[in-house]
């Protein structure tokens, strides 16, 4: 992203973690596609609701503006699913390690109390991406010694 600001691009970074929830990981998606996508395909700003994680429970936050970009970056869990592979430049998937690894890095970032939480995500997630092919479906993917 900022190898594309410093270029002059108006570049926007949607974050699919603003929109899930422990009970809502992807069933959220018609609010991005009704709140940002369609009206920035229309060339009009888009807008959400944040979910705000600060207290480690998901509540409803501060409404977000997007602004028509240039540039789209849409970031994490199911952003690059199946039903939205035909509108992407790219696609890149992040290799985040082992499992065990991937826990306990989020465990770190997130408190202890969280893990157990963490390994539902993460149980659903390991089926999510082996149903919608996520991985084999992109252009790229980057491994920890890339970060």
């Amino acid at each position: 992203m900022a190898e594309l600001a410093g270029r002059g691009a108006r570049v926007a970074l949607v974050s699919t973690d603003e929109f899930a929830t422990w009970d809502e990981p992807v069933s959220w998606w018609p609010r991005l596609e009704t709140g940002v996508l369609e009206p920035l395909r229309a060339g009009r700003p888009g807008r959400y609701r944040r979910v705000d994680w600060s207290t480690g429970v998901p509540l409803p936050g501060e409404e977000v503006e997007i602004p028509v970009p240039e540039v789209l970056v849409l970031e994490g869990v199911s952003s690059g699913r199946a039903r939205m592979r035909p509108s992407l430049s790219l696609l890149t998937w992040l290799d985040g390690g082992s499992e065990a690894e991937r826990l306990d890095r989020a465990a770190e970032r997130d408190g202890e109390g969280s893990r157990a939480e963490l390994r539902r995500w993460q149980l659903f997630e390991r089926g999510w991406f082996a149903v919608d092919g996520t991985r084999a479906a992109a252009d790229r993917v980057v491994t920890p010694r890339e970060w």
